[in-house]
């Protein structure tokens, strides 16, 4: 069967957090056109079961890196590697992350902001210089083109109690995405991001707290469901794909109508 538009045979597609989740979900949609794919996720076992399972769905070439994006180093010679081993990068997903909450912002401790902020907003930015890095080596040497993206969520735009750092730090990197979509535009190479709502992930099995999740947020979205990781899918092999090659410096809001929704 054709695949159209967002066929992806011949591109890599590289994600960060990607063993499993919204950035497994990236990569199974970019798998789905026929795209190579590298997973980066700190567990070796995980990895290779998202190979396994990216390989089935119709990924080309495969490879994958135990990589801590809050490790600057770390990324530099896990995306060196990446690039020897598949030639070269022509998009990149920066999604690795984690979630913490405090009662109040009064009570958020020092640690519990500096972790989170090491992770989903150094590391996304660390990810997302070495994209940068590639592609603009790549176009100076006579091949422009690619696509850098990267996981927002729906805090940049409703406050959370308690949630706080995560939020600065999903805003910090839409801000970021913005400045690299000015910059590297002129490289052919364009800069997005993801907002999700709520999504059913791995996270959430087993977890006393998701039925009432499910329900609550069921009931303020216009499609009265949430999200599941093959709603990822679509939007991902859309981004990294050429039929997306005018679509830049935005935040696709991947939500079900939830932020438009007044009941």
């Amino acid at each position: 069967m054709g695949r159209g538009l967002f066929d992806l045979t011949g591109k890599v597609v590289l994600a960060s957090g990607s063993n499993s989740g919204i950035g497994l979900g990236f990569l199974q949609g970019c798998a789905k056109q026929g795209a190579d794919v590298v997973v980066w996720g700190r567990r070796a076992d995980k990895n290779a079961e998202a190979v396994a399972k990216l390989k089935a769905m119709g990924a080309g070439r495969t490879f994958s890196g135990i990589v801590d994006v809050s490790d600057p180093k770390a990324v530099q010679e896990g995306f060196a590697t990446a690039v020897q081993a598949m030639g070269r990068i022509d998009c990149v997903f920066a999604n690795a992350g984690h979630m913490s909450r405090a009662p109040s912002v009064a009570e958020m401790t020092d640690e519990l902001y500096h972790k989170l902020i090491e992770v989903n907003q150094h590391g996304a930015f660390y990810v997302l210089r070495e994209a940068a890095r590639h592609m603009k080596a790549r176009a100076e040497a006579g091949d422009p083109g690619g696509s850098i993206v990267a996981c927002g969520s729906l805090s940049i735009f409703q406050g959370m109690q308690g949630m706080e750092h995560y939020a600065a730090a999903k805003g910090a990197v839409a801000a970021i995405i913005k400045s690299i979509a000015a910059e590297m535009g002129q490289y052919g190479v364009r800069a997005n991001m993801i907002a999700p709502g709520i999504i059913l992930t791995g996270f959430m099995e087993g977890n006393p707290a998701t039925e009432g999740v499910i329900k609550h947020y069921s009931a303020v979205n216009p499609l009265k469901r949430v999200g599941v990781i093959a709603d990822i899918e679509g939007p991902a092999a859309y981004l990294a794909s050429d039929a997306s090659s005018y679509h830049t410096g935005d935040i696709l809001i991947v939500d079900g109508g939830q932020m438009v929704f007044s009941p």
